[in-house]
C-alpha cells in the first residue's frame, strides 16, 4: 500500500544520505526537498530500492488537485473582499487602512489587499499565508488577545483536526528543533518573534504573530535522561473566534513547512531522526 511522505524530512529519511550527487542535486537533503515540491521524482535516486520507491512514490495528480483547491479557495475569498467595508475591517482586525489598501503585519512583514481583492506583500505570497489573511479580515470577530494559552485541540473543532495538526506541524517542528539549535533564534530575529518566560515548564518558549490577534506560542522541552524531546504549539483562547479552525491549521502547517524549507536551503546534512 502506497503512503505519501508528509514532508521533505520524511523523504530525506528514506535516502542513503551519502550526497553522491548521481541524481544531479548537491545533497540528499536538496533532492528530498525537490521530490516533496514535485520538481523531482523519488525514482530518480539511483540508490533507492524498488520496494521503497513503490511504497512512497508521490502521486502528482493528487498534489495538483490539492493545489487547485487552494487556488480556488483563494480566488473565492478575493472576490468577497470587493464587498468588504475596509474602514470597519481595519478597526476590527487591527489593520491599517490607507488609500485603497488594508495592511497588517504577518510575522513582522507588511501584507495588504486592495478594494479589488489584489494582494501585495513584503514576503512571498502563497496560499498558506493569503487564505488565513483573507479569512481573518473577512470573518474574524476581532476579539482582543486574552493572554490565556490553550492547545490546538482545545479550540473549537480542534480535537478532530488535531491528529493531522500534530503530524504536519508539531512533529516536523520538533525534528527541526532537535537538530537545528538556532531554530528559535531564527524565529525571534527573522520573523519578529520574542522569547517569553518559560511556559508550562518548557525549556524554550517563543511567541510569533502570524496575524495581529492570532499569536502562536511554540514551547520546546529538551531531551532529559530517559525522556525524548517534545514540542507543542499553543494559541490564545480567542483564536477560534478571530480565525476559523481550517485557517489556524493552515497557518501552523505553513510555518512548519517554511522553517523546513529554510533548513533545506541552508543544506543541513545531519541526519534527522524520526520518532
Amino acid at each position: 500500500m502506497k503512503r505519501k511522505p508528509e514532508n521533505a524530512l520524511e523523504i530525506f529519511q528514506l535516502l542513503e544520505k551519502s550526497n553522491c550527487r548521481k541524481c544531479g542535486e548537491k545533497t540528499c537533503l536538496a533532492f528530498a526537498g525537490a521530490v516533496f515540491t514535485g520538481q523531482r521524482k523519488l525514482c530518480e535516486c539511483p540508490r533507492l530500492s524498488r520496494d521503497v520507491i513503490e511504497r512512497y512514490s508521490l502521486e502528482p495528480d493528487d498534489r495538483n488537485i490539492f493545489e487547485q483547491d487552494r487556488e480556488k479557495s483563494l480566488k473565492n475569498l478575493q472576490s468577497e473582499v470587493v464587498h468588504l467595508d475596509f474602514a470597519q475591517a481595519a478597526e476590527r482586525t487591527g489593520a491599517q487602512f490607507s488609500g485603497d489598501k488594508l495592511t497588517l503585519k504577518i510575522l513582522g512583514k507588511d501584507f495588504s489587499v486592495n478594494t479589488k481583492g489584489e494582494l501585495f506583500a513584503d514576503i512571498h505570497i502563497n496560499p498558506w499565508v493569503a487564505i488565513p489573511f483573507l479569512n481573518y479580515i473577512l470573518h474574524g470577530q476581532g476579539l482582543p488577545v486574552s493572554g490565556r494559552w490553550v492547545s490546538f485541540r482545545e479550540l473549537k473543532k480542534g480535537r478532530e483536526w488535531y491528529p493531522l495538526f500534530r503530524k504536519r506541524c508539531e512533529e516536523p517542528l520538533k525534528r527541526l528543533a532537535d537538530i537545528h539549535t538556532d531554530l528559535f533564534d531564527d524565529m525571534v530575529h527573522i520573523f519578529s518573534g520574542r522569547q517569553v518566560d518559560q511556559q508550562f515548564q518548557s525549556d524554550i518558549s517563543v511567541v510569533l504573530h502570524p496575524l495581529p490577534k492570532v499569536p502562536i506560542m511554540i514551547c520546546y522541552w529538551s531531551p532529559e535522561e530517559g525522556l525524548g524531546s517534545s514540542l507543542n504549539i499553543f494559541f490564545d483562547e480567542t483564536a477560534d473566534r478571530n480565525l476559523d479552525i481550517g485557517s489556524i491549521f493552515t497557518l501552523g502547517t505553513g510555518l512548519a513547512q517554511m522553517f523546513t524549507n529554510i533548513v533545506l536551503r541552508h543544506g543541513f546534512t545531519k541526519t534527522i531522526s524520526s520518532e
